[in-house]
């Protein structure tokens, strides 16, 4: 088994429809996989707010884990668009 560097760190960018329900649903997501988001921010968009957009972010999980909760989030409905990114810091000379 693979040892997951606590500061690796990955971004899920969500885009979806504006509905009470996309956000809890986003939300479970992770919490199915015994995860709670280090970083959640979500904003209606559009000029009628018709769209949702959810950025969060996922400390200590592994790559495979990443495209796994990354392919649970666009089976939702709701979701249209999801990007997957890791988060890169510069390193201290």
């Amino acid at each position: 088994m693979s040892t997951v560097s606590p500061e690796r760190t990955f971004c899920f960018s969500v885009t979806a429809h504006s509905d009470p329900a996309t956000l809890s649903r986003v939300l479970e997501v992770f919490a199915l996989h015994g995860f709670v988001p280090s970083r959640c921010h979500a904003q209606r968009t559009q000029e009628r707010g018709d769209r949702l957009a959810v950025d969060l972010q996922q400390d200590g999980i592994d790559q495979r884990q990443a495209d796994k909760l990354a392919a649970r989030l666009r089976a939702i409905v709701l979701v249209e668009t999801v990007l997957l990114s890791e988060k890169a810091f510069a390193l201290a000379s």
